[in-house]
């Protein structure tokens, strides 16, 4: 079978113009991952049993490690795309210096209020799917209310027992209860004031007694309890579960603070300990980092003892073996097999699913790898970020001028290796008792200094 003959479906205008524009600025799409989705099958494998283990009422936890410009964050929009097939539902966020999973200043409130704004479900994939969970909730009770022939709000109030019993529950099942009220009188500014909340959008506790009659909101010290309670909820409305998806995770690594660097990594701890020991119901953890961010025992995880040692790699799977049900996941470099496969499927997807509109033959996918391998050396394919930018540009070159010769653009391609930002720490300032710790290479200069 020929390549022209294997990738013979059109592609929708859309999908294709999504796909082409993400590539090209260098970003991973985050829609139609399956049209140059390639290898890593038994990863990918690996994922999709812990998607049914959550959907089953279970929890996971996944490290996805892969160097910079490896496509982490391609593999976990094409998890989290496989997620909502399953019915799942998910919330994803990148990690910044404004955006932490502990923190005291507000960091922590942030990053829960940026998964709450891309939450999806597979009937809104791209986000903004808060209130259509909550609606789905209401309108499941009501429907079982009609079946008992009992009142809805019974129903209501008995779905959300089991939601108080959880740390932050009893004012989270009093914020839905909210919702249902608005719902039934009308109040469309009772049900907004309730979405708010669970976005994360109230910054101050009076604001939310004043609109929900709560004590409480979601704050930088209950992150984690409410993204339990979400999860618990999601099953409550007739979803599989919850999937959190967390890229960025470097940016711990790159905490100039010890003090906020530890809190950080004992809030995962934390996670994973509730993960592996099946505390977090229909909830699932799938993050992205570095192996800088997994292995530096200065910086990274395995500066945490415990994380190291919950983290450590399974020793018998050496010399070629694997072994993928551990927290942590490697993704395998592309082959160069593999990334020839890639660029047929991107020329495919530059075409629209024509393959008459081709604007490269198979020769000259094979000159453009030997082109690379020649100026960067295998990177080109283990890290294949920036090769495949100019690989997109390449072809926009050639769809505006007909009359280019693409072998003599080939040999004009420039592409150098990629450095890796990652590395370089962010200077950022801590409040509070972390405010006390010097940085790291501050406290080295010092010692250096009183050495002299």
């Amino acid at each position: 079978m020929t390549i022209t003959q294997r990738y013979s479906d059109r592609i929708r205008p859309r999908e294709r113009d999504a796909i082409v524009q993400s590539l090209r600025a260098g970003v991973a799409p985050r829609a139609g991952q399956q049209h140059i989705q390639v290898g890593r099958v038994q990863e990918v494998r690996a994922l999709i049993d812990d998607l049914d283990r959550v959907a089953d009422g279970g929890s996971c936890f996944r490290l996805v490690i892969g160097e910079y410009g490896s496509g982490k964050t391609f593999f976990l929009h094409l998890v989290r795309s496989i997620a909502l097939e399953k019915r799942l539902v998910t919330m994803h966020a990148d990690l910044s210096p404004e955006r932490r999973i502990h923190a005291t200043g507000g960091q922590a409130r942030s990053l829960y209020a940026e998964l709450a704004r891309n939450i999806a479900t597979r009937a809104k994939p791209d986000g903004g799917a808060m209130t259509g969970v909550v609606e789905r909730f209401v309108t499941s009770a009501l429907a079982e209310a009609r079946e008992r022939g009992v009142d809805a709000e019974a129903v209501i109030h008995e779905r959300l027992q089991s939601l108080s019993e959880m740390v932050g529950g009893y004012d989270f099942a009093q914020v839905i209860a909210a919702y249902w009220r608005g719902h039934d009188t009308g109040d469309d500014v009772l049900k907004d004031d309730a979405v708010r909340w669970l976005r994360a959008e109230f910054s101050t506790k009076t604001d939310a007694r004043n609109a929900l009659g709560v004590r409480t909101i979601i704050d930088d010290a209950n992150f984690y309890d409410h993204l339990k309670l979400m999860g618990r909820f999601c099953r409550l409305a007739g979803y599989a579960g919850l999937l959190v998806c967390l890229d960025e995770l470097v940016n711990l690594y790159k905490l100039a603070n010890t003090q906020a660097r530890s809190s950080n990594y004992e809030q995962l701890l934390r996670i994973l300990n509730d993960s592996l020991q099946g505390e977090a119901e229909g909830l699932g953890f799938l993050m992205g980092g570095t192996p800088d961010f997994l292995l530096d025992t200065r910086r990274g995880l395995y500066s945490y003892q415990a994380l190291q040692t919950r983290l450590a790699e399974n020793t018998f799977a050496t010399s070629g073996l694997v072994d993928f049900s551990g927290p942590v996941l490697r993704l395998a470099n592309l082959s160069p097999e593999d990334f020839y496969i890639l660029l047929t499927k991107l020329r495919h997807v530059y075409a629209g699913g024509d393959p008459g509109a081709y604007l490269l033959p198979d020769d000259g996918l094979t000159a453009f790898m030997q082109h690379c391998l020649n100026r960067v050396g295998e990177a080109y394919f283990r890290t294949p970020r920036t090769t495949i930018t100019q690989f997109i540009n390449l072809l926009a070159v050639l769809e505006q001028n007909p009359d280019a010769s693409w072998k003599q653009l080939v040999g004009q391609v420039e592409i150098a290796p990629e450095a890796n930002p990652d590395l370089a720490p962010l200077p950022v300032a801590e409040s509070g008792a972390a405010a006390d710790e010097k940085d790291d290479n501050q406290i080295d200069t010092d010692l250096a200094s009183f050495r002299l």
